[in-house]
């Protein structure tokens, strides 16, 4: 059953500076929900440019951006398509465009650390991710998990990150819906990692918040939130759930590889156990 305190949360309009109920919401519960942030006109251009960078990637046959494995599956229609594509934005010059544009930049604000920053090219950089219930989809749901794991693995300090959501879908249960786990933000490292089995675990959490989302709403959660993405009861076009995540990422800049080279990061070979086609 969703958190009664925060089934209809309240839902923020994006200013040029953070309101005082903003930030204090956002500090409490370790996420904050600004709505009709992109247009209309503006999320039919980021859907087209996730196509356009898609049909490149699948024509180039690679397998793996920067090192960071690539989801291939097939929609509805038989189609072939991308279902999580790291480091889109690489691929797509209109995507890149929305990450530079003021109104994502100036959410590093939420971080208080002098080094938060977008980080376009470090980690999995923008990640795009494509749900849809068909036959042949390979990316349906997610488990319980944190975005703070990766830095475990990279065995860095774990500053905090935040994951900033593009929804490019009406997003709630009908497709599955993000389910967020307020407060545990503020979890030590321990529960961090052993709070839930990381992307195996689907049971619903009596304190999770399911988020609603409209098209061109923006949702910021914290990386050291648990939650998991839900798996819709409908199939097809009905199930589809389009969302961008960018990360805002604090200390030290991740090195780059000599000529551009990248290792497969350990935690997404764990990801590879992960139930991600099947109920």
């Amino acid at each position: 059953m969703d958190n009664p305190s925060l089934k209809n949360y309240p839902k923020f309009t994006l200013g040029s500076t953070f309101t005082k109920e903003q930030l204090d919401f956002f500090n409490k519960y370790g996420f904050v929900h600004f709505t009709g942030v992109f247009s209309p006109q503006e999320v039919s251009e980021l859907i087209e440019g996730y196509n356009d960078a898609s049909k490149k990637l699948i024509a180039s046959k690679d397998k793996m951006v920067n090192g960071i494995p690539v989801i291939f599956g097939h929609d509805e229609n038989g189609q072939r398509i991308v279902q999580r594509f790291p480091h889109t934005s690489k691929y797509s010059e209109r995507l890149h465009q929305m990450v530079i544009d003021d109104r994502i930049q100036r959410l590093r604000n939420l971080l208080k650390y002098k080094s938060a920053r977008i980080a376009e090219d470090e980690r999995d950089g923008v990640v795009f991710n494509h749900y849809v219930n068909s036959k042949h989809s390979r990316f349906k749901h997610m488990g319980w998990h944190t975005d703070s794991l990766r830095e475990v693995f990279y065995l860095k300090k774990v500053y905090p990150m935040l994951n900033i959501g593009v929804y490019l879908d009406k997003s709630s249960e009908i497709n599955g819906g993000l389910r967020v786990i307020p407060g545990t933000h503020k979890q030590n490292l321990w529960g961090m990692l052993f709070h839930k089995t990381y992307y195996r675990s689907f049971k619903e959490d009596k304190d999770e918040v399911l988020v609603v989302a409209d098209p061109g709403d923006v949702v910021i959660h914290h990386g050291q939130m648990w939650h998991r993405v839900g798996h819709s009861d409908f199939k097809d076009e009905v199930s589809r759930r389009r969302i961008m995540y960018i990360p805002i990422l604090a200390g030290p800049k991740q090195k780059k590889m000599p000529n551009g080279k990248k290792k497969t990061p350990i935690y997404h070979h764990l990801q590879a156990f992960a139930k991600f086609d099947k109920k």
